[in-house]
């Protein structure tokens, strides 16, 4: 074990504070893409650009094409958290982490048995009228053909947040309180490119930050542990 995860597993044992706020990459050794990687989503070819047809107007104006792609691109079934996911929900029960707050939105960390989680950007397992909110099985959404609809005559949508749609203020403010007042805060998976979210790290107001990302960030020189390894790795030596 080297230097710098033991000294994140002495953190995590000396803590019953901890936060953690994750990324795509948590999720990625379940065998879901992440977005921005070389083989990540972003970099696939599409008869629109995927931040495109993941965007509010392009919703509203074709659902039909945006459902296409939905089905094919972030409906992956059989997914099972890995190692990272399920250490994590052995923590909060250990009573040590206090909240998982996630970008992602496959629902894994409660798969896994996290209870508190803050999901930044919504679930692909929850669904809604866009018309009259009333909410929806997600297997309506998620499988079949064409364009799911309601009983008023609305389109079916996934409770995700798109491109120009805002984030839930509520959960905004949670997870504002949650790192504001961690003992130890860990970043994992996420390359800190993608704002509102990434902006969170500067409500820290403690002295262990640990960023676990395979790849360089922005915050690298502003956190006080930088581990660049597979985060499955690196939390089952935690």
């Amino acid at each position: 074990m080297d230097e710098q995860i033991l000294q994140l597993r002495q953190w995590v044992a000396e803590s019953d504070n901890i936060v953690f706020f994750g990324g795509a990459g948590v999720s990625t050794e379940s065998g879901i893409p992440d977005f921005r990687s070389v083989d990540g989503l972003y970099n696939q070819k599409w008869r629109y650009p995927p931040e495109t047809i993941l965007s509010h107007s392009f919703f509203e104006r074709d659902p039909e094409e945006y459902y296409r792609f939905h089905r094919e691109k972030l409906v992956i079934e059989g997914v099972k958290p890995n190692r990272a996911h399920l250490r994590l929900a052995e923590l909060e029960k250990e009573g040590k982490l206090r909240a998982v707050i996630t970008q992602n939105i496959d629902g894994l960390h409660q798969a896994a048995g996290s209870e508190n989680v803050l999901e930044l950007h919504g679930s692909i397992l929850r669904a809604y009228c866009s018309r009259c909110r009333r909410p929806y099985p997600a297997q309506r959404m998620n499988h079949g053909t064409g364009v799911p609809r309601c009983a008023c005559g609305g389109v079916i949508r996934p409770d995700i947040v798109l491109y120009e749609e805002p984030l839930d203020q509520d959960i905004m403010r949670a997870a504002i309180d949650y790192i504001r007042k961690a003992d130890v805060l860990i970043i994992g998976g996420t390359s800190l490119n993608v704002y509102p979210a990434a902006g969170l790290i500067n409500y820290y107001r403690g002295t262990k930050l640990a960023l676990v990302n395979r790849g360089k960030t922005p915050y690298d020189s502003y956190a006080d542990l930088v581990i660049h390894k597979n985060i499955g790795d690196v939390f089952s030596q935690i």
